[in-house]
């Protein structure tokens, strides 16, 4: 079974093979989480350019939606597969595989013409990104073991954190120094400088005992699950929640307006249906010793069960409110887009603040404890958000973006530990693919759900503040709430350029406010039922998992 693999490899007890490391593994994290760093960045630097983006591709608020969800939606449908195709290839091979992949989609993205192109462009990046990051996650917990592993985890889970926030800082630069393109053309330079270190510093591993095989009725069913509840989220708004209020068509398929139901509960239904299919489907394979996509029987580690749970639920919060507030920064408050970047850099800033207490505090207090002041603080920073968002809220926003930070710092640095804990080292790829899967389901949904709330009450709030200023009809008003809501606040950006608009402009502008201050508040309801699946972990500290092989470095020529 292991015929290919070079006599000088050492192994461990469980037949796991490393490659010799060049020096230290923490040379190789260092590049690990540079990739990492830049897949995780893409999720979130497109946010602070999107008004950018809608205004010179024409696009809508739905179509803004897709570009941030359909590179979540691949990321999380694929995360799973490709964490199990590491253990058997070798994840250094598919770390690097991945890399080229999403240089390449970066590029095309970065020449996009259309917002279909850039959805396509996105998929791919979403695609290269799945193929990245269960494969750092794995080579970590392979290389490190006991206190190294909860600093390595620490550091990994951290730049998660600090990344997803530093996103938007970077973005704002880019599109105001330069263009909107180059949000995605920055990956072209870092992903080749990562490319060529990790070949010659980054260790190979991979599980030779690892079962072959495929499970593609589980591949497609829950792709096709997550992809059909996404759609409905954000497309309800467009095509109708209940009665149809547009046609839809993709192909061949075509929904008329004057079918007696939309398609968005088609969508909803048929997701249940495929998620229903792929769990009855998993369980069977599972029962009769068969390749799975899932592993349900992990779900049985009570720390992996409640940490799956507690990482998808505070994701909801945690990207769909970066992907909302640069909206509100932008349209409302007028910042350019760099201002923009630098007020949500005081996220970073928090996360990155909370990164060296994170390991000390752990080895004292357990993950658990950790974890859960770290969504405590989230959840008290979100909630005061939105009780202080105003149409001229000042600098006041700033302590409460430097505290949310903080606690995504100790959260998600925790989380991640928490829930691989008690995970086999052979099954390292299928549980870090869940984890992450957990985490990009969390952000496509968060997107899909805050997306939807802010469209919908940007479109009912604005509708009934403008119609109070004198002189609107009530046509008027629902032409401008329409364009309101489809823009994601942008038409009240081309409103105040209007002469003698200054009445409606304030009222759009409070509606924003209204519709804002709803969503956020969500945001932090969502953060409030994380914490309370937090409460379910384990209260213990990190620990090897079972099955550890004791490996010790190997200096490169050594062996």
């Amino acid at each position: 079974m292991s015929a290919d693999l070079g006599a000088t490899e050492p192994s461990g007890a469980d037949g796991a093979v490393v490659e010799p490391p060049a020096k230290s593994p923490w040379g190789a994290l260092a590049l690990l989480s540079l990739g990492v760093a830049m897949i995780i960045v893409d999720g979130t630097v497109v946010n602070v350019a999107l008004p950018s983006i809608i205004k010179d591709l024409d696009m809508t608020f739905s179509d803004a939606e897709w570009v941030n969800t359909i590179y979540a939606l691949v990321f999380a449908a694929l995360l799973i597969n490709f964490g199990r195709l590491a253990d058997i290839r070798g994840r250094k091979l598919l770390f690097l595989s991945g890399i080229v992949v999403f240089v390449g989609a970066s590029m095309f993205a970065g020449q996009a013409e259309s917002s279909s192109q850039l959805i396509l462009a996105r998929l791919f990046q979403g695609i290269g990104a799945a193929i990245i990051l269960p494969t750092t996650l794995s080579s970590v917990n392979t290389l490190f073991t006991g206190k190294s592993r909860a600093i390595a985890f620490a550091v990994w889970g951290s730049v998660i954190g600090g990344m997803a926030a530093i996103g938007p800082l970077l973005g704002g630069w880019l599109t105001t120094y330069h263009s909107w393109r180059w949000v995605f053309y920055i990956n072209l330079p870092i992903g080749l400088l990562v490319l060529v270190l990790s070949i010659f510093f980054v260790p190979e591993t991979k599980d030779p005992a690892a079962r072959r095989g495929a499970d593609p009725a589980g591949s497609v069913l829950i792709g096709a699950g997550l992809a059909a509840l996404v759609f409905a989220m954000i497309e309800g708004q467009q095509y109708g929640w209940i009665q149809p209020t547009a046609p839809f068509s993709l192909g061949a398929l075509t929904w008329p307006a004057d079918a007696p139901v939309s398609i968005v509960p088609v969508a909803f239904l048929f997701s249940l249906a495929c998620l229903t299919a792929f769990v009855i489907i998993e369980r069977g394979r599972n029962a009769a010793d068969k390749v799975v996509v899932l592993d349900l029987s992990l779900f049985g580690l009570k720390s992996f069960r409640w940490g799956n749970t507690t990482a998808l639920i505070v994701s909801l919060g945690e990207f769909g409110l970066v992907f909302v507030l640069p909206l509100y920064l932008q349209n409302v408050l007028g910042f350019t887009p760099i201002k923009s970047g630098v007020y949500l850099a005081f996220i970073a800033a928090g996360a990155f603040l909370a990164t060296p207490l994170v390991a000390k505090l752990a080895q004292k207090k357990g993950s658990r404890f950790v974890v859960m002041v770290g969504m405590i603080f989230e959840a008290v920073s979100v909630a005061g958000i939105a009780l202080v968002v105003q149409p001229d809220t000042g600098t006041e926003i700033i302590p409460l973006l430097f505290t949310y930070g903080i606690g995504i710092g100790f959260a998600t640095a925790q989380l991640t530990g928490a829930s691989l804990a008690d995970v086999p080292l052979e099954e390292s790829g299928q549980g870090s693919g869940t984890q992450s899967t957990s985490r990009q389901i969390g952000s496509a949904l968060g997107i899909a759900v805050l997306g939807a709330v802010l469209a919908v009450g940007l479109g009912a709030f604005t509708k009934d503040q403008v119609s109070q200023v004198p002189g609107v009809t009530a046509e008027q008003a629902d032409q401008i709430s329409q364009a309101v809501r489809s823009t994601g606040g942008g038409a009240i950006t081309e409103l105040r350029a209007t002469p003698g608009s200054e009445a409606v402009v304030a009222a759009a502008d409070e509606a924003f406010v209204s519709a804002m201050r709803l969503t956020v508040g969500i945001a932090a309801i969502f953060i409030l039922f994380g914490l309370l699946s937090a409460s379910r972990l384990p209260p213990g500290q990190l620990h090897d998992p079972p099955g550890e092989p004791e490996l010790e470095p190997v200096a490169a020529g050594s062996a």
